[in-house]
């Protein structure tokens, strides 16, 4: 494998670059050359995140918007080519944080004001087939784990850091509001955490049955009129011990604080397409709620690696479709659709679009 990396390093490679909005190129590059304490990842999977998609459909996330060709992707799985790590599979943590300021230093590397994010800015990320990052960051996986499950690390990382700011207690009943690949991820971990009950809401009926079929004890739809009555029964009028709200909408805000109990906590994961949330004060206030805002995730990735080498949580179920790096706009078209789950590129290997992403995958 040591051998392989040196030579791949003179060969071109493909990179998927949005352009624009909905506008995805692929492209032949020259392969990256690793700097100081930096090693030679090939890309074998790449998942799309729902951050993912508001540049693909907005340009835009947050503050932060689309001013060059960006490579996307920063839930990324590969192979080591040279150095310390030569011929390992890793999971990239996306995360460069500074390391020196005083956020870093007090343990909170996700909140580094002066982080580079892969796959955000001006920061490329993994849609492509090498790319050179600090060794530091990656994360040797076990050789059990699919590709698919590696890159589906970090979605489950911001599930379980989202869950820890929750500090859950063993036979609390939870909500999840928002059944997409990283609540599909949220509702497994608050059964493995101890919860009592698992309540799961989502519009999406696909979403719905596959949030039943990973532990969900309860599924609402919250179009249904009968929403705040169907909770109640759902809590027997007491109201849920914690909220994780990773939908990103207005609506989902109000949903998780009217389905908690008072002074409950709700935890803020979702992004919303504009960059402002807001919520029912008085519910809020009257109640005493905690609310806390969720960013990408904490040190969690040996976590997250023993949970799914351990079995204790089904990641692969989450992946709906597969496919190689030329059909890279056609991946995005599939996840911005929201007809399945978790969309996986590879760029590393040829696949079939659409095909499923890994045996006993939940799917539309």
């Amino acid at each position: 494998m040591g051998g392989g990396g040196r030579s791949s390093r003179l060969e071109p490679m493909k990179v998927a670059r949005l352009h624009g909005v909905t506008d995805v190129r692929v492209s032949e590059e020259p392969a990256p050359q690793p700097g100081p304490d930096e090693s030679l990842v090939r890309v074998s999977a790449v998942g799309i995140c729902g951050s993912d998609l508001h540049w693909f459909t907005a340009g835009t996330i947050g503050d932060a918007a689309l001013d060059r060709p960006l490579v996307l992707g920063h839930e990324i799985g590969g192979v080591v080519e040279g150095g310390p790590l030569d011929g390992r599979r890793v999971a990239v943590d996306p995360n460069r944080a500074c390391g020196v300021c005083e956020t870093c230093l007090e343990g909170h590397r996700n909140m580094c004001p002066h982080v580079r994010f892969a796959g955000h800015g001006h920061n490329d990320g993994g849609m492509r087939e090498l790319m050179a990052w600090p060794t530091a960051l990656l994360n040797p996986v076990p050789d059990a784990l699919s590709d698919a499950d590696v890159a589906m690390l970090e979605p489950l990382g911001v599930a379980l850091h989202a869950l820890d700011l929750g500090k859950p207690r063993v036979g609390w009943t939870v909500v999840v509001v928002g059944a997409g690949p990283i609540g599909l991820c949220a509702v497994q971990l608050a059964r493995v955490a101890g919860a009592g009950r698992v309540i799961a809401v989502e519009p999406l009926e696909h979403r719905r049955a596959a949030a039943a079929a990973l532990g969900a004890d309860v599924v609402l739809d919250p179009g249904d009129p009968d929403l705040l009555a169907r909770l109640a029964d759902a809590t027997a009028g007491r109201g849920a011990d914690l909220a994780l709200e990773i939908a990103g909408t207005d609506d989902a805000v109000r949903i998780a604080c009217e389905a908690v109990r008072p002074a409950a906590t709700v935890v803020l994961a979702g992004i919303p397409d504009e960059d402002r949330t807001t919520f029912p004060a008085s519910t809020a206030r009257r109640k005493g709620l905690t609310l806390r805002l969720s960013r990408r995730m904490g040190e969690v990735y040996p976590r997250a690696t023993a949970l799914v080498a351990d079995g204790a949580v089904d990641v692969r179920a989450v992946v709906s479709h597969t496919f190689g790096i030329d059909r890279a706009g056609e991946a995005f078209a599939v996840a911005a659709a929201r007809t399945g789950h978790k969309v996986v590129v590879t760029p590393g290997a040829s696949a079939a679009p659409g095909t499923p992403g890994a045996p006993g995958a939940v799917t539309a």
